[in-house]
């Protein structure tokens, strides 16, 4: 899609977000949307991904003199509950630190599986509804999702992310080294070659952690990823470990 422009709505509830969006629908604005009302309806039918949302696709329109440039110019609008964009967030940390690692392997699906069934957790318990497995049981998606965590540990990244230690420099070659009791270490490299000898010194000596590097082009990159970026995943984690517990309780 060509010459677009964005805007993310974020709501409390499922049900606030359908309100507002109805009430948007009858707003009396030239911008014309371009999609039906169910097209991009990921709440009623989320993806296999376990991405779940709402898309709507306007052509903006503006009587203005200033404005004309934009005439004709999509803009997307994404509405989201808490919880979905919890998860959402948690997906591109996920992404961010898993990209081009060897011992991650880019694509491998287990991460995206294991996201997968974290919606499916989050959908049933915080909003009453089924996410991509709905054919599944409570316990199973549990131990499903227990399992597989035990082989990625992908819980175990996110809450050293979190840590109140987890603090960047200004090199572009961060190390991150994910401890089994929770905690992270950074080591900070300008040089990259310096960077990938202590990565492989690093998981030759401590073959057990999760070890990765992660690349910026710019320093910038580098405080908006650890300073902003990572905190975020406190709200999943929080809200999955509710969750979980949630589901065990009703099982």
């Amino acid at each position: 899609m060509d010459d677009v422009a964005g805007c993310r709505l974020i709501f409390g509830t499922v049900g606030e977000l359908y309100k507002f969006r109805d009430e948007f629908h009858k707003a009396r604005f030239k911008h014309k949307r371009k999609n039906e009302t169910d097209k991009y309806d990921y709440i009623k039918r989320s993806k296999s991904t376990g991405y779940r949302g709402i898309h709507d696709i306007y052509s903006y329109d503006v009587n203005s003199k200033n404005g004309d440039r934009y005439r004709g110019l999509l803009v997307e609008i994404q509405y989201r509950t808490l919880v979905q964009h919890a998860w959402a967030t948690a997906v591109e940390v996920i992404g961010f630190i898993t990209e081009n690692q060897p011992k991650f392997q880019q694509g491998d699906k287990r991460y995206e599986h294991c996201m997968a069934l974290a919606s499916e957790i989050l959908s049933r318990a915080h909003e009453g509804a089924t996410g991509p497995f709905p054919e599944k049981s409570n316990e199973e998606i549990l131990a499903e999702f227990s399992a597989l965590d035990g082989e990625i540990h992908l819980l175990r990244i996110l809450i050293g992310l979190n840590s109140s230690e987890a603090k960047s420099s200004d090199g572009k070659n961060s190390i991150l080294i994910f401890k089994e009791d929770g905690s992270l270490e950074i080591k900070n490299f300008k040089d990259a070659t310096d960077a990938l000898k202590e990565l492989f010194r690093l998981e030759k000596e401590f073959p057990s952690l999760d070890i990765v590097l992660v690349k910026a082009d710019t320093n910038e990159e580098v405080r908006i990823a650890f300073k902003n970026y990572f905190s975020d995943a406190k709200d999943f984690l929080r809200l999955l470990t509710d969750a979980q517990r949630i589901l065990e309780v009703n099982s």
